[in-house]
C-alpha cells in the first residue's frame, strides 16, 4: 500500500476492523436471534432459551391460522407496488419538465420538493382523514377503507422524493441524445420512451424501491385509512403482537416468524434490483 493510499485512511487498519466487526455484530446479533427464535417453540423462546432444545418450523405454519398474514401481504404488495410504478413514471415526466425546460415558478417547485421532505408524517394524518372523509360524503366516493384511498395517500408522500431523486439523475444525462432525436423528428413522448426512460432505468428503480418501502413499513396511515379486509402487513403484524399481550402464553417464536415472513418480499425485491439499486444510488449520470 503505498504512502498516500495510507495518509488518506481514515483510521488505523487495526481499529478499523474492530470498528467493522462490532458494527456487524450489532446488526447480525438480533437477526441471528429472530431467525433462532422462529425455528424455536413458544414455550422454549419464553423460557430464555437463545439456541433452540428442538428445531421446529410449527410457527411459520401456525402464522397463517392466527394472524391475518396473507391478506395482509396481499393487500401490502398490491398497494405498494402501484405506489411504487406511479410515483417512479410520475416522479420522471415531472423531473424532465423541471430540468429540461423553463418556466415561472419551476425553482418554486424545486424548493418545494425539497421542503415537504421536512414535514413529518403524522402532522399529515388529520388533515388526510378529513379530506378523504369530504370526498366521501359530497362526491359519493368511498374512499375511507379502500386500497386505491391507501395507495393515494403513499402517493402523495412519495411523488415528492421520487420527483426529486430524478431531478438530481437527468441534470446529469446529456442534452445532446434528444437534441438528436429531435432532428430525427421524434416527439416529445418519444423521447421520453425511447431515450430518457431507458437511460434512467437505475434511478427509476432507486425511486420506486423507496417509495414501496414508504408503504411497507406505514404502520400509521394504514391503520386509520383501512378496515379489516384491507389491512396491510404491518397492521395484521401489529394486531398480531397486540393480541397476544397479557395471554398466558406470549406466542414469541409465532411473532418472530410473523417478522421475518413480512420482511421476506422486501429482501427479495432487495436481491433482485441490487444491480440497479447500486447504479442508481452511485450514479451522477451517463459515462
Amino acid at each position: 500500500m503505498s504512502a498516500s493510499t495510507e495518509a488518506h485512511r481514515l483510521l488505523p487498519r487495526p481499529l478499523l476492523v474492530t470498528l467493522t466487526v462490532l458494527l456487524c455484530a450489532l446488526v447480525l446479533g438480533p437477526l441471528l436471534y429472530i431467525v433462532l427464535a422462529s425455528l424455536n417453540t413458544d414455550v422454549g423462546v419464553a423460557g430464555g432459551e437463545f439456541w433452540p432444545s428442538t428445531f421446529s418450523g410449527e410457527s411459520y405454519s401456525r402464522i397463517w391460522t392466527t394472524a391475518d398474514l396473507s391478506g395482509g401481504i396481499v393487500n401490502s404488495i398490491v398497494v405498494c407496488a402501484l405506489t411504487a410504478v406511479a410515483s417512479s413514471a410520475l416522479g420522471t415526466i415531472t423531473a424532465y419538465v423541471l430540468v429540461r425546460y423553463s418556466f415561472v415558478g419551476r425553482l418554486t417547485v424545486l424548493r418545494g420538493l425539497v421542503g415537504l421532505q421536512s414535514i413529518p408524517g403524522t402532522l399529515m394524518l388529520l388533515p388526510v382523514f378529513v379530506l378523504f372523509s369530504s370526498a366521501g360524503n359530497y362526491l359519493g366516493l368511498t374512499v375511507i377503507g379502500t386500497r386505491w384511498g391507501l395507495f393515494v395517500a403513499y402517493l402523495t408522500f412519495a411523488l415528492p422524493f421520487s420527483t426529486w431523486v430524478m431531478v438530481t439523475y437527468l441534470r446529469g444525462l446529456p442534452r445532446e441524445l434528444e437534441e438528436a432525436a429531435r432532428t430525427e423528428g421524434a416527439s416529445t413522448l418519444t423521447i421520453l420512451w425511447r431515450i430518457v426512460f431507458p437511460l434512467s432505468l437505475p434511478a427509476i428503480v432507486v425511486s420506486g424501491i423507496f417509495a414501496f418501502l414508504l408503504g411497507w413499513n406505514d404502520v400509521l396511515f394504514a391503520s386509520v385509512l383501512t378496515r379489516p379486509e384491507t389491512h396491510t402487513a404491518a397492521v395484521a403484524l401489529q394486531i398480531f403482537g397486540a393480541a397476544q399481550e397479557g395471554g398466558a402464553l406470549p406466542v414469541y417464536s409465532q411473532l418472530m416468524a410473523a417478522a421475518l415472513t413480512c420482511a421476506a418480499p422486501v429482501v427479495l425485491l432487495y436481491l433482485g434490483f441490487q444491480r440497479y439499486l447500486v447504479g442508481g444510488l452511485t450514479a451522477g449520470g451517463v459515462k
